[in-house]
């Protein structure tokens, strides 16, 4: 199994192929191109009967290279690594890295396939899965590519507890930079199984695992706090941090320094600071604005703001007359 461990901890379980699934995926795809090429064939020697004989020749290559070969290039580049035999297997190609494959990874696997499949009836392919330790034959070496399952029971994805709700950001100062990755995934496959172990080795293996995590972040374990809980509250911290970086956290922490403006502004002198006086000394406030918001003809119109200051926005924005 390859693993590969992303910022919040999770490993990507990348399950290579066994050769019998991948023997079986192969024969269906070879059945269904040998159906597609002969049925190709027949219809290219009706069309061009007519035809002389290195013209018959030229065709007949032709037709084997583009179904033989540029058919399965072409149903994996579009399928993304899929042809019918892995799906029928629940198999797919992919990248040493995980990621999906393109047209490059496909024609080397299938210029190199034509040697080890075609012409030597799989015999080299056989030979080199079973020497490679993830089961990849020489087109899979040479693109850079590895045949995954895709079936995988979930059952076997753990999931990982919270900490305790008062060990909520207690550690949010913490410098994860140095811990490693692989001292990641051993924590959190410790916090997906720790219910299935012995009380006494739970116990031990979270104390190394907390002795470990300290020695890289740089602070001892806070005294009272159980060795699980601070392997869960800290797994929290990262993966609120890498959370953060993603989606961003600027817009939140800047909502509050927006609203400074508004209760320091000039026109908002009258409003929020005064906002008790007017119970105290009857209608001194409500003339003063009054005179700002009233028309020279001397009406009020109809929803103005001219109304008691315990009516008008929090804000102290007045809207024009």
């Amino acid at each position: 199994m390859s693993e590969l461990v992303t910022g919040e901890a999770v490993a990507l379980e990348l399950r290579p192929a066994r050769l019998p699934s991948r023997a079986l995926a192969v024969l269906l795809d070879l059945v269904v191109a040998l159906a597609v090429y002969v049925a190709v064939t027949i219809a290219v020697v009706v069309s061009t009967a007519s035809l002389d004989e290195a013209a018959q020749t030229a065709l007949s290559i032709a037709t084997f290279v583009l179904v033989l070969v540029g058919g399965p290039i072409a149903v994996e580049t579009l399928s993304r690594g899929r042809s019918l035999g892995k799906m029928a297997c629940g198999l797919r190609v992919v990248r040493d890295d995980g990621g999906p494959i393109r047209f490059r990874h496909a024609l080397v696997r299938g210029l190199i396939g034509v040697i080890e499949i075609l012409m030597t009836f799989g015999i080299v392919a056989c030979i080199a899965s079973f020497v490679s330790a993830r089961g990849r034959r020489l087109g899979d070496v040479f693109a850079g590519t590895l045949v995954v399952r895709e079936r995988i029971p979930v059952a076997r994805t753990g999931f990982v507890p919270p900490p305790p709700p008062w060990l909520a950001g207690r550690f949010s100062e913490l410098d994860l930079s140095a811990v490693p990755d692989g001292l990641w995934l051993a924590v959190r496959q410790y916090l997906t199984r720790m219910r299935q172990l012995d009380p006494q080795v739970g116990w031990s293996m979270a104390a190394r695992l907390a002795s470990d995590l300290s020695e890289r972040t740089g602070a001892p374990v806070p005294q009272g706090v159980p060795p699980a809980a601070y392997l869960a509250a800290v797994v929290q911290e990262r993966q609120a941090r890498e959370a953060r970086r993603a989606f961003g956290s600027d817009a939140g922490q800047g909502a509050p320094s927006a609203a400074v403006p508004v209760t320091h502004g000039p026109v908002a002198t009258g409003a929020a600071p005064a906002a008790p006086r007017p119970a105290a000394h009857g209608q001194s406030e409500s003339r003063p604005q009054e005179a700002v918001s009233e028309p020279s003809g001397g009406e009020r119109p109809a929803g103005s703001p001219g109304v008691p200051a315990g009516e008008r926005p929090g804000t102290g924005f007045v809207p024009p007359a």
